[in-house]
């Protein structure tokens, strides 16, 4: 009886072991796809080529634009790093 119940806890620790490398691997590719995600968005609203947009006639809104890019990934990439995640 010691032996199947051995054997069982042994099973349930190496499916548990399993199941927490999935999703330390899930919360990694989530992590990545969200600090790409950020740039994608503020790329995807300047390429929709509005007529009316404040920043067009601002001489640093590309710049600014670029630049919020990276801050935003850089936050994001210390949240996640922080939180274990990366």
């Amino acid at each position: 009886m010691k032996e199947v119940s051995a054997q069982v806890r042994d099973c349930f620790n190496r499916v548990s072991a399993g199941q927490y490398h999935q999703v330390d691997n899930f919360k990694k590719i989530s992590s990545w796809a969200a600090i790409l995600f950020a740039p994608t968005l503020i790329g995807t609203i300047y390429g929709m080529n509005f007529t009316h947009m404040p920043e067009l006639g601002w001489t640093f809104g590309y710049p600014f634009a670029v630049g919020l890019m990276g801050v935003v990934c850089v936050i994001l990439y210390l949240v996640f790093k922080r939180r274990d995640w990366l």
